[in-house]
C-alpha cells in the first residue's frame, strides 16, 4: 500500500538527484525528520536504499557517452565500501553507535558542510586547479591516495547518516580532479560510486530490521519517475544556479536539524 504523504518528498527528492547529481540524502533525511517524525535510524535506513534504487534509475540516464571515469570510481571504492562494511558489522551486531543521541546531531552537521562544500565549489576548484598546474607531479602523485581517503570518509558518512555520497563526494571529486571533472563526468561517476555504497551501508539495517517498507516503496513511487525528468531537464541546463539553490535549503534545513 503507498502511502501518498511520502510521495511528493520522494518526488522533490528524485527530481533533484536527477538534474543535479547530488544532493539526495542531504534533502531527504532532513525532510523525514523534520516534517514526518520519523525516528533517525529508520529515516537513515530507508534512506540508504532509497537512494541506492534511485540513483540507479539516474546512472542509467547519466553514464551514457562514456560519461563515467571508473578509475575514480575504483578509487572511490577502495576506501568507501570496505568502511561501510565496518559500519555494517557493527549495525548488524546492534552496536549502541546507531541509538546514540547525537546521530539526528550529526546529520544536521553533515548537511549543513554540505550546503557550504556546494557554495565554496568554485574557490575549492580554483584553488586545486592552482596546485594542479603549479605542482603537477606532486598533485598527480597523491591524488590515488587522496581519493581512497576521500572514499574512506563518505563511505563513513554515509552508512552512519545516509549523507554525504552526492554533494560532499562532488565536491571532493572536484577538488582531486580539477582538470579531469567536467560538469556532466562528475555526475555520473558521483551516482555511480554511491549506488553500491548505499547498499553496501544499507545493509545492515535491512539486516536488524530497521527499513520501512511502506515508506520505501511509496518515496519510490515519488522518485523513479521524477529522476527521469530531473535527468532528461539536467542535460539542457547551467547547474550552478541550482546548485546554489540547493545549498540555501539545505543550509536552512540543517540549521532546523540542529536546533
Amino acid at each position: 500500500m503507498i502511502d501518498l504523504a511520502y510521495v511528493m518528498p520522494g518526488a522533490l527528492t528524485g527530481f533533484v538527484v536527477g538534474l543535479t547529481g547530488v544532493g539526495g540524502g542531504a534533502l531527504l533525511a532532513p525532510i523525514l525528520l523534520l516534517f514526518f517524525g520519523v525516528a533517525p535510524t529508520t529515516a537513515i535506513a530507508t534512506d540508504l536504499w532509497f537512494a541506492a534504487i534511485t540513483k540507479l534509475a539516474g546512472a542509467r540516464m547519466h553514464s551514457g557517452g562514456g560519461q563515467v571515469d571508473w578509475q575514480v570510481v575504483r578509487r572511490l571504492w577502495m576506501g568507501s565500501l570496505p568502511m561501510a562494511l565496518a559500519v555494517v558489522v557493527a549495525v548488524s551486531l546492534g552496536h549502541q553507535l546507531i541509538r546514540i543521541a547525537w546521530l539526528s546531531k550529526a546529520i544536521g552537521l553533515l548537511v549543513l558542510v554540505t550546503a557550504l562544500g556546494l557554495l565554496l565549489a568554485p574557490s575549492l576548484l580554483a584553488l586545486a586547479r592552482g596546485r594542479r598546474l603549479g605542482d603537477p607531479a606532486s598533485f598527480k602523485r597523491l591524488q590515488p591516495r587522496m581519493t581512497v581517503a576521500a572514499g574512506a570518509i563518505l563511505g563513513l558518512c554515509v552508512a552512519l547518516t545516509s549523507v554525504g555520497a552526492g554533494a560532499l563526494g562532488s565536491v571532493m571529486l572536484l577538488y582531486l580532479y580539477p582538470l579531469r571533472m567536467t560538469p556532466h563526468k562528475l555526475v555520473a561517476t558521483d551516482l555511480v560510486h554511491a549506488i553500491p555504497l548505499a547498499m553496501v551501508a544499507g545493509m545492515g539495517y535491512l539486516f536488524a530490521g530497521m527499513v520501512d517498507g511502506r515508506m520505501l516503496a511509496s518515496l519510490l513511487a515519488g522518485s523513479l519517475p521524477a529522476i527521469v525528468l530531473g535527468s532528461a531537464l539536467g542535460r539542457r541546463l547551467p547547474g550552478r544556479w541550482l546548485q546554489i539553490a540547493l545549498s540555501m535549503v539545505l543550509l536552512a534545513a540543517g540549521a532546523k536539524v540542529l536546533a
